[in-house]
């Protein structure tokens, strides 16, 4: 058990998992490229993969700097606040909900080919069920699961490459010269506009690997960035450049939905539409298990912040969080029957919010150089960059909105509700103590009924705000602490805050530091500050005997930034937070 505790991914599986969620967008984006750029598509799919590149950068320095699960809501959290975390938090599970679900539907579509008696929406669920079971054996069982889809998958799109190609050279270059012959009614520039705004959809499932980064090795992380940018660059474009050579436009948008089967179909027979079909249906499924790893370990890391109730925690015997993956599971059933297997208003959630996602990430970057400037980080994207990416990010979602209206109506139906469940969450406090007067105000003739839910409610109360926060000082001057009062006050539920000193030969805590937490107490009556020195060196040993000794989870521990000649880096201090 120990050893499978230690275990972490390595370069292939962890790839595998975002891989299978990005490479998927292969058997739709090159269409839908074309449908609105026509034969300059590819110059659409290749900025596409310019704009990730830039994002390579973006997601490596910020999750170089903090390498913990989360993604967009992990970078927002240690350097803006709760609020905004969990916007991001909120556009990322919608993402996976809706990738999940599309997928799944889309996998058993292609499925019913082969079985046309097969009914749709039973083998979604059951193809959901099957990924759900498959990731409570854990995450280490999952991967090999995804390595096999993977490898398939790159295997089929290569041999497809390849028989396309040779189709190309056998009969000449003649349908792409007619290809480009056609003129449209729209100018270049809207084309490629709407092309790109388009093709964006194929990047979707870059921003997995960051909710999975602390179950993989060191040094592993980037490497994923990497591999998928590379299977989009070379691919995506590839593939648009292939179809216009195999099939006439018209074609193109004829058959948009099974592109990749028909041009296997055309250029090498029945026997590689089959290939690609069955590859589609894998792929595909693929894409659920990265939903499932990915939601898994954000909304873990939420919960941890106590944003969602604190049973979602508990695991089984591999480490598998069965209730966030039961959960998660039936809120895909029940959006999948809500809609009754037409998920087209599902597509629009999914652009829109994994668009949302990425451009808040490069936001959490700007917002880490302004306020973490000392966090050592192993890569740099420069300010220039990031805005370039942001940009390009806006332009996408203006030209899906301008492109499909309906879509954001859509999703604010499924994203306000989820905010304000969140939002509720983070302020339990003052909900509870709104219940409380309505009840007092309804049902004031049942007396011990009242008195029952009052002392409840109030217990919980309590209980929600007596939960001790702490913060590792370094002799901060009391501007520095009052930052940390008000992020506390602003964004956790609590009376108490422990402020701690850890001293040793090489520091002792400065002379001001006592008389500066006593003014920060008068100042916050509210909160019950206590101020304490310990002997000893700061590092994961001590923060685990503390958080072990006062009962204290290490995530509602706090501390600076800190510098470049720090010895441990942030992964290693068991989850602590940074606020300052």
């Amino acid at each position: 058990m120990q050893a499978f505790v230690k275990t972490k991914l390595r370069e292939l599986p962890a790839s595998a998992i975002c891989g299978n969620d990005i490479s998927s967008s292969c058997l739709y984006v090159s269409a839908l490229s074309i449908l609105y750029a026509g034969q300059f598509a590819w110059i659409s799919l290749l900025l596409v993969s310019g704009t990730l590149f830039l994002f390579r950068k973006i997601y490596g320095e910020v999750v170089g700097a903090l390498p913990l699960n989360g993604g967009a809501y992990n970078v927002l959290l240690n350097s803006a606040n709760k609020s905004m975390a969990s916007l991001a938090a909120c556009l990322t599970i919608l993402s996976y909900v809706a990738t999940s679900v599309i997928s799944a539907n889309e996998a058993i579509h292609y499925a019913a080919s082969f079985a046309p008696t097969m009914p749709v929406i039973i083998g979604t669920i059951g193809l959901l069920l099957l990924f759900f079971l498959l990731n409570l054996l854990g995450l280490k069982e999952s991967s090999k699961a995804a390595v096999v889809i993977f490898i398939i998958h790159l295997a089929t799109l290569s041999i497809l490459c390849l028989v396309c190609g040779w189709y190309v050279l056998t009969n000449g270059i003649g349908q792409i010269v007619a290809n480009f012959n056609v003129r449209s009614q729209h100018s270049l520039s809207y084309q490629l506009f709407a092309g790109f705004s388009a093709a964006m959809l194929g990047i979707s499932g870059f921003e997995s690997s960051a909710n999975y980064v602390e179950e993989q090795a060191r040094g592993v992380f980037p490497k994923t960035l990497r591999n998928m940018w590379i299977i989009v660059t070379v691919f995506n474009p590839l593939i648009a450049i292939l179809a216009l050579g195999v099939l006439p436009v018209a074609d193109v948008r004829q058959h948009q939905e099974s592109l990749l089967a028909f041009m296997g179909q055309r250029s090498g027979g029945r026997w590689l539409a089959w290939l690609v079909s069955v590859d589609a249906m894998l792929v595909l499924s693929g894409a659920v298990l990265t939903s499932f790893v990915g939601v898994s370990g954000l909304v873990k890391r939420m919960t941890l912040d106590r944003i969602f109730p604190q049973f979602l925690l508990t695991e089984n015997k591999r480490q598998a969080p069965y209730y966030i993956l039961l959960v998660f599971f039936l809120l895909c059933v029940a959006i999948l029957l809500s809609t009754g297997g037409n998920l087209r208003a599902l597509a629009g959630v999914y652009t829109i919010s994994f668009l949302a996602v990425m451009g808040l990430f490069g936001v959490g970057n700007l917002m880490l150089k302004l306020r973490r400037k000392r966090l050592p980080r192993p890569e740099i994207a420069t300010v220039g960059s990031v805005l370039l990416a942001l940009l390009a990010v806006g332009v996408a979602l203006l030209g899906n909105v301008v492109l499909n209206p309906q879509y954001l109506w859509v999703f604010f139906q499924y994203f306000i509700p989820t905010f304000l469940i969140a939002l509720v969450m983070m302020d339990r406090s003052l909900l509870l103590k709104g219940l409380l007067s309505v009840v007092l105000y309804l049902f004031n003739p049942l007396k011990r009924t009242i008195e029952r839910f009052t002392g409840w409610t109030n217990r919980t109360i309590k209980e929600i705000n007596d939960q001790e926060f702490v913060f590792f000082s370094k002799g901060d001057d009391v501007a520095s602490l009052n930052q940390v009062m008000i992020y506390i006050q602003e964004n956790e539920e609590t009376n108490r805050l422990r402020i701690v000193t850890v001293e040793n030969e090489q520091f002792k805590a400065p002379e001001h530091l006592h008389r500066d937490i006593e003014t920060l107490d008068r100042a916050y009556p509210e909160i019950n500050i206590t101020y304490e020195k310990i002997n000893g060196h700061f590092g994961p040993e001590l923060i685990k005997e503390l958080s072990a000794k006062w009962r204290i989870p290490t995530n509602f521990m706090f501390i600076g930034s800190p510098g470049r000649r720090f010895q441990y880096r942030i992964e290693e201090l068991c989850g602590v937070r940074l606020i300052i």
